[in-house]
């Protein structure tokens, strides 16, 4: 919770989710007690949604830590749906992996180790969801990189586009300034109809034309 929204208002929120498989909630408790930063089940639950919706079964996710987001995602697109998971970390590679099996979803997972930039140049065709998370000093980059990538009708999904509300209150340091800028690539560009969530530290959601 980053104080986007009213506290009273993210906590009955939040109280409505309904809860998690095991899986999902033993990541949860791992990624709180390590300090390492996962989407959470809020944001989850729109992934899921989004690739439910546009039928997406050509997916790769840009930053993917522990793989709680890429769950989320593969269980979105089914069985025969492809996720291509990246981090540069190989332990956190080697936990996602576990996880994907428990959760069932090894078979949709791809995992890739290396800097998602590059990674992405790897793969052939074009992308139906294309999920960013990675360093906010990146994002202008990852839509120079993502962009190009996304069929039309596919969608760009990223996360902590309103890092903390440092976008809005003046801060000048790099990682704000490239995620300031991201925001306005993704609301200025001509075939993207764009719209930020505030979800917790702010989701935008950006539909090729």
């Amino acid at each position: 919770m980053n104080g986007i929204v009213l506290p009273k208002v993210e906590s009955y929120m939040y109280g409505l989710l309904p809860q998690r498989d095991q899986v999902l909630s033993d990541i949860e408790t791992m990624a709180a007690s390590r300090g390492i930063p996962i989407i959470g089940p809020a944001v989850g639950r729109v992934l899921f949604l989004l690739a439910k919706l546009i039928y997406a079964k050509h997916i790769f996710e840009m930053g993917s830590a522990v793989g709680y987001s890429t769950i989320w995602l593969a269980r979105g697109a089914g069985e025969k749906g492809i996720v291509y998971y990246t981090d540069t970390d190989e332990e956190n590679a080697r936990q996602a992996e576990a996880y994907f099996k428990r959760a069932g979803v090894s078979d949709q997972v791809r995992l890739l180790i290396g800097d998602a930039l590059y990674l992405i140049d790897t793969i052939e065709g074009d992308f139906d969801l294309i999920f960013n998370d990675v360093h906010k000093d990146q994002y202008p980059e990852v839509f120079a990189k993502a962009y190009p990538r996304l069929r039309r009708g596919g969608l760009l999904v990223s996360d902590n586009v309103l890092w903390y509300g440092r976008v809005a209150k003046g801060n000048r340091d790099a990682a704000t300034e490239a995620v300031r800028e991201f925001n306005r690539l993704i609301y200025s560009t001509d075939d993207l109809f764009t719209t930020i969530l505030p979800i917790r530290d702010g989701i935008s959601v950006s539909l090729r034309l």
